[in-house]
């Protein structure tokens, strides 16, 4: 069984930065496709960023150019995502999982930025 966890939220001005990490604890399968999503009350959860074992990485057009997804190929049950050059609409509550979302979400970590 695979648990999630993920940490680095904050509450940061329009224009910062914040640097999430994902730790994953269980069987995982190097070869998975990791990826993290982001959700707002009312909304559908949204894929914002993936890297495949192999480091190829692609991202939603809202924050292509803005944030950065990284695995730790030293201990591969990291994932981490730069987030730069933040905006209010970025607020949202973070998660990893795979890029199908075939493991049990983590709790989470809330990023709030403001204007």
């Amino acid at each position: 069984q695979v648990r999630l966890v993920e940490s680095g939220g904050g509450f940061v001005q329009a224009g910062g930065s914040l640097r999430l990490s994902c730790a994953v604890f269980g069987s995982f399968s190097e070869i998975t496709t990791m990826a993290w999503f982001r959700q707002v009350p009312g909304k559908q959860r949204e894929l914002v960023a993936g890297i495949t074992n192999r480091g190829i990485t692609t991202y939603s057009e809202t924050v292509k150019g803005r944030f950065i997804i990284s695995r730790d190929n030293n201990a591969k049950n990291t994932v981490n995502l730069q987030m730069n050059s933040l905006k209010p609409e970025d607020t949202a509550v973070y998660y990893c999982n795979s890029q199908y979302g075939l493991y049990s979400w983590g709790q989470g970590t809330q990023v709030t930025v403001s204007s």
